[in-house]
Order: C-alpha cells, then structure tokens, then sequence
C-alpha cells in the first residue's frame, strides 16, 4: 500500500498529535481519516451544487422574493 512522509513543524506536530488523542486515534489513522474526510466532503459539495444548480431555477420560480436582487429580472452579472 503506498503511504508518504509529511514533515510538520514541532509545534503543528504537537497540535496534530493532540488532535489524534482528541479522536482516540493514533497519529497514522488520524491522518488518514484527515485526507479521506475531505475528499468526501469535496465531492459532497460538488454533488450538492450540481444539485442546487439544477432545481434553482424552479425554486426561483417558487418562491420570487428569495431571489436575491442583482439576480432578477436577468440582472445578474455573469
């Protein structure tokens, strides 16, 4: 399995190992769990504003005075 080294000074080295125990967690999967926490919560949003672009226009519909005000009667700036 490949991993990485990541160099950290010693006072980012004392903050992330106090995180881990924080977690309950050893240095290593703390890290781990870090890196793969964010790829997911990066493709959350991705899939969330793919999501909101696409019923937006129907929500505008809906409900007119929550468009905000640059954004109607085509008055947005693109």
């Amino acid at each position: 399995m490949p991993s990485l080294n990541v160099s950290f000074t010693e006072a980012e080295l004392e903050g992330v190992r106090a995180a881990a125990a924080a977690e309950g967690k050893s240095l290593k999967q703390y890290l781990h769990d870090l890196g793969v926490r964010e790829m997911q919560r990066r493709q959350f949003v991705s899939g969330a504003t793919v999501w909101a672009d696409r019923l937006r226009e129907e929500f505008d519909e809906a409900f007119p005075d929550e468009v905000p005000p640059a954004e109607r009667d085509g008055a947005a700036a693109a």
